[in-house]
């Protein structure tokens, strides 16, 4: 009987080793996109994008001399299974990011894979561990427009608590205008992308929950 015993509470153990990381992915509340294969480039960013909730937002800095400021910002690209491929944003000038961005529009927004999970134990600089920069201009959207009408709904599905950031502090929305796109997911180099393949890639989608 000890046996036994020893062994239900071996794996006990080993059940909720593996279970408790997969809790608290981004990618299990509505749905989950097939991870595409390193040669699939222009889908690959696409999910990448789809599968994140948030990465670094980089502003120049006017007040440092034009020195590049990177920020630890939420985003999100649309609905779970419906990702537009813009990065979306939810900012306030009392915060650097929005207020550089309000003077320059020059900005570059990192993403890497490692915080979705699906890089097992792998450094998250190996190549094979993917990352992308998307470098373009960061916009403030015309709040009565049907893009910032799409950013609100895409961002207050994926990151609910921003419905009652405070009011006073101004948060407007802002997207991406995407002109170039950095990607390594395999080891040989970035992979050559243009916007136009990035926007018109398919996301595959495997399966939903109501969970």
């Amino acid at each position: 009987m000890n046996v036994f015993k020893e062994l239900s509470l071996v794996l006990i153990f080993i059940l909720g080793f593996f279970q408790e990381p997969v809790k608290g992915r981004m990618v299990q509340q509505l749905t989950a996109l097939t991870r595409p294969h390193p040669e699939e480039a222009a889908a690959f960013a696409r999910w990448l994008v789809c599968q994140s909730s948030w990465g670094v937002l980089s502003t120049i800095a006017n007040d440092l001399g034009g020195t590049p400021f990177g920020n630890v910002v939420s985003f999100s690209d649309g609905q779970p299974d419906k990702g537009s491929g813009i990065p979306y944003f939810y900012l306030t000038a009392l915060d650097p990011t929005a207020r550089y961005a309000l003077k320059d529009q020059r900005s570059s927004f990192t993403i890497s894979e490692y915080p979705i999970g699906t890089c097992g134990s792998k450094d998250p600089e190996n190549p094979s561990c993917a990352k992308t920069t998307l470098i373009g201009k960061l916009k403030l959207l015309d709040g009565n427009s049907k893009e910032a009408e799409f950013a609100q709904n895409a961002l207050f599905v994926k990151h609910p608590e921003m419905k009652d950031w405070p009011k006073d502090h101004n948060f407007q929305f802002f997207g991406l205008e995407i002109h170039d796109i950095f990607l390594i997911n395999w080891f040989g180099g970035p992979k050559p992308l243009t916007v136009e393949q990035y926007l018109q890639a398919p996301m595959n989608v495997t399966f939903s929950t109501d969970d």
